[in-house]
């Protein structure tokens, strides 16, 4: 079973990692891909260079081997749709192998709104990552989308390939990419907010320092 897990990591930060982490025990990935957009959809473009934010994200996990950083959303020249990079897996992993798109609460509440939301649910299994606590938005229309899809057991999801929703309480470390680049470009520090390895490139390669 395989895990995938997108975002702009502007910059990667230890609020990602521990997530990504949880999922991967709670879940027993034995791989879980870390996904760089190149172009954003429903969201504000990356600020630093996709180049440094995937020197980033790589030597944040370089010690990890369960976490994989990825760069096919880079390597192609269109909007980063989270359907195409799970059709691209999907050609490359066959049609029986379960993946877990991984995407947390906020993002699933805006889930219709995405590119063909039914062709990723055909392509791959969806691990809503929560507060502890936390309930769904009031949308009919998601509730609707949500309640025949959805399972409690984890141990579902490698029973088929996709199409499963799973709702996953995670840690929540409150660490926002927004708050850290205006902290960066404040010329204050990230220290214990991100890992060692990405300060070291943060405070050499000031991608977030004013012009």
């Amino acid at each position: 079973m395989l895990g995938v897990l997108g975002g702009t990591f502007d910059p990667v930060h230890c609020g990602h990692l521990r997530t990504a982490l949880d999922v991967v025990e709670a879940l027993g990935l034995p791989e879980l891909r870390l996904v760089p957009l190149r172009q954003a959809v429903h969201r504000a473009q990356p600020q630093a260079p996709a180049a440094m934010r995937l020197a980033m994200l790589r030597a944040a996990v370089a010690d990890e081997p369960r976490l994989v950083v990825d760069d096919r959303e880079l390597r192609r020249d269109a909007p980063s749709y989270t359907v195409l990079t799970l059709e691209s897996l999907r050609a490359e992993r066959g049609p029986d192998e379960p993946i877990c798109l991984l995407v947390g609460a906020d993002a699933y509440a805006e889930f219709l709104t995405w590119h063909r939301p039914d062709d990723i649910l055909r392509l791959a299994h969806l691990v809503v990552m929560q507060r502890p606590g936390a309930t769904l938005p009031d949308d009919p229309a998601l509730a609707a989308f949500t309640a025949p899809r959805r399972t409690e057991d984890r141990r579902t999801l490698r029973s088929a390939p996709a199409g499963r929703i799973l709702f996953l309480p995670v840690t929540q470390l409150g660490i926002a990419a927004t708050d850290l680049r205006g902290r960066l470009c404040a010329g204050r520090s990230v220290r214990w907010l991100v890992p060692d390895a990405v300060l070291a490139i943060l405070e050499r390669e000031r991608p977030y320092a004013p012009p």
